[in-house]
């Protein structure tokens, strides 16, 4: 295959797809080819749209205009090679654009991993630019490339999450609510807070009403909440809110009936990316936007290099194993077909059950 094919999107109309199609790059000193067989494709990465600008989720693999490569997590092989460091043949997993080829600039070189050092995301977060070498890993999670690519990055989202709760108490919260917590990283993280024993909050899943028996199925929430039910929430125990939705409505009924008992409130996601908009002041803690790099850097100084996201990886492992069943998985082998579900997920009409894996080569 001699032709690179890519999906850009409109940064100002995401609905707006463009298929490109080039002759594959020639290489520089230092860098590499890969052939990417494999990516996810998840609402987290219309999150990544959403925030491109704010935290620079565009800026990863540049695209011309006003058009932008929404970033996936995918698995790849190495087909060309000018690094010395890094042979052709090599399997990667990591950060790539919605395409069949890339080209990376491989720097601080380990056996399992290296960082790409190319100029123009030195001043991006690094948490993103680094690639596993997975022929270096245990042969458990080679066997595991369809789960890392549609599950791992959210479930170690869940994680640090579950580790920032944990880190500050639950900042004296009793109960847990998690919106859209039929998306990944909202059953994720109840999963994690369902399964560790020293964790004594209630955990309360707000869903719609399609999802409640996927989530109930799942069994990992203490009460499933249907959207326009939220009165059923205790109003009377200190909550912390963990919204996966983005919808500002939502957050501001929680608020009004929690009042003061809402003692944090987190915003990660946006499965309902529509329903954003200005929510005003509200009562109780007010919203603030969960950044997981902070609290990666945090736990890399109390802990040291890597632990965090090697803890991170295992407990998706865990979670992904228990999953597994409640997961169907289907292929996407076109360009056309990969931009049809692209705007399925901005219209959320894709089940919480689909599993979504694309190729492009």
């Amino acid at each position: 295959m001699n032709q690179c094919t890519e999906l850009w999107v409109d940064r100002k109309d995401y609905r707006n797809t463009r298929i490109v199609s080039a002759p594959l790059p020639a290489l520089r000193e230092g860098e590499v080819l890969v052939a990417i067989d494999r990516f996810g494709l998840t609402s987290n990465n219309v999150s990544y749209a959403l925030s491109g600008d704010m935290i620079g989720y565009w800026g990863y693999y540049p695209a011309e205009g006003d058009w932008g490569k929404v970033p996936v997590w995918g698995c790849a092989n190495v087909v060309e090679s000018s690094c010395p460091g890094i042979p052709v043949g090599d399997r990667l997993w990591g950060f790539f654009p919605m395409a069949s080829h890339a080209v990376l600039r491989p720097g601080k070189i380990r056996d399992d991993q290296f960082l790409d050092v190319s100029e123009h995301r030195s001043a991006l977060p690094a948490l993103y630019n680094g690639y596993r070498r997975t022929r270096a890993e245990p042969e458990f999670l080679q066997a595991m490339e369809v789960e890392r690519c549609l599950l791992f990055p959210l479930f170690a989202t869940s994680f640090v999450i579950f580790d920032y709760l944990l880190d500050n108490d639950f900042f004296g919260a009793r109960q847990v609510l998690i919106g859209s917590v039929s998306s990944k990283t909202g059953f994720g993280l109840a999963e994690m807070l369902h399964n560790d024993p020293g964790v004594t909050q209630r955990v309360i899943g707000l869903t719609s009403s399609a999802n409640v028996a996927f989530v109930e199925r799942l069994g990992c929430c203490d009460e499933v909440v249907v959207y326009g039910d939220e009165a059923r929430v205790d109003a009377t125990l200190p909550a912390v809110y963990v919204d996966m939705s983005g919808d500002t409505k939502l957050q501001a009924v929680l608020h009004n009936l929690l009042g003061d008992n809402m003692v944090a409130s987190e915003m990660v996601g946006a499965t309902h990316w529509e329903a954003r908009g200005a929510a005003g002041d509200l009562p109780g803690a007010k919203p603030k936007f969960f950044f997981a790099p902070s609290q990666i850097a945090k736990r890399e100084a109390d802990w040291g290099p890597g632990v965090v996201m090697m803890r991170a990886m295992m407990a998706s492992a865990e979670v992904a194993k228990k999953v597994q069943g409640d997961l169907s998985v289907e292929w996407i082998r076109d360009a056309e077909g990969l931009a049809a579900l692209w705007r399925d997920l901005l219209d959320n009409k894709v089940s919480p059950s689909r599993g979504l894996m694309v190729s492009l080569l």
